[in-house]
């Protein structure tokens, strides 16, 4: 004869074996996430000083974060870069995806993979690349210029560099988002598509009230995703640096500005600080856009 397991003893059991599958993911979470972003909040309220050593100095290295004309200057530059950058990118990534999806495109499968295979080049790599084809003496925008026998705009000028890396960005990142377009189009009920065709709407008509009413939870996420990589944006100013050291400075970027700090200047406490006041923007315009785009009726 079996005997029944107290309901206290089997809930404890049932307990414990939960633990056991998330276990390993709040461990590594807490490595690599809270523990590091903990740290840095105890960086960020000390201050070393060749005379006093490291000493607490509260919210002063926050104040001096807000009142930084550098620090700021680079987050007005990201600012820009994505009001320009992330509009375009998505808007290629989303015409690319609905041209994909609609079934009249020819190679549509070669097509994919090429737009999707910039994403697979290293960001290094892919710098580097663009970096020397802007050369005007030894690239690409040299030889043009060559070849027509005019002189070419530089991209590497200041006023020209921030479209240069606008444009890697883009080369970059458009197919890993038109994929999550591609993705979210092809589960789209077809019965929708159906009876749009028996109403005699046309194809604008479709992707203007079906498709992307459709995928409207997956632009939000696109876009979300955008705004945080423009915010982080270090790779592509960092290794162009070397090649732009006139207009690309080493606070060019929030992010650059932070490693800068760091690594060069020796201000790890003030470093934390920046990272952690611009990890707070981050968050504030990504949960206002999600707000924004998850609105019913916008």
């Amino acid at each position: 004869m079996t005997t029944l397991q107290p309901p206290v003893a089997l809930r404890r059991r049932r307990s414990w074996t939960g633990w056991g599958f998330i276990g390993p993911f709040v461990l590594v979470f807490a490595l690599v996430f809270l523990a590091p972003l903990a740290y840095s909040v105890y960086l960020s309220l000390f201050r070393t000083q060749l005379i006093g050593g490291t000493t607490f100095v509260g919210l002063d290295n926050y104040q001096q974060a807000l009142q930084d004309g550098q620090f700021w200057e680079g987050v007005a530059r990201v600012g820009l870069f994505l009001l320009i950058q992330v509009p375009v990118m998505l808007g290629i990534a989303l015409l690319v995806a609905l041209a994909i999806d609609s079934g009249r495109l020819y190679g549509k499968d070669f097509f994919r993979i090429t737009v999707f295979l910039p994403y697979a080049v290293p960001a290094v790599v892919a710098t580097l690349m663009w970096g020397f084809m802007y050369g005007t003496r030894y690239g690409l925008v040299g030889d043009l210029g060559d070849a027509f026998g005019t002189k070419m705009p530089d991209p590497l000028s200041a006023d020209l560099v921030l479209a240069s890396l606008g444009n890697i960005v883009t080369w970059e990142f458009v197919g890993y988002n038109m994929l999550i377009f591609f993705a979210a189009l092809r589960v789209v009920p077809h019965s929708l598509y159906e009876a749009a065709e028996i109403d005699g709407a046309g194809q604008w008509r479709v992707i203007t009230a079906i498709k992307l009413p459709a995928i409207r939870g997956a632009l939000v996420i696109a876009t979300i995703f955008s705004i945080i990589g423009s915010f982080q944006l270090f790779n592509e100013p960092a290794i162009l640096q070397k090649l732009a050291p006139n207009a690309i400075t080493t606070d060019y970027t929030p992010n650059y500005y932070t490693y800068s700090l760091s690594f060069a200047g020796q201000q790890q406490n003030y470093s934390a600080t920046v990272a952690i006041v611009m990890g707070v923007i981050t968050m504030i315009v990504a949960y206002v856009v999600q707000l924004r785009g998850m609105r019913k009726g916008v």
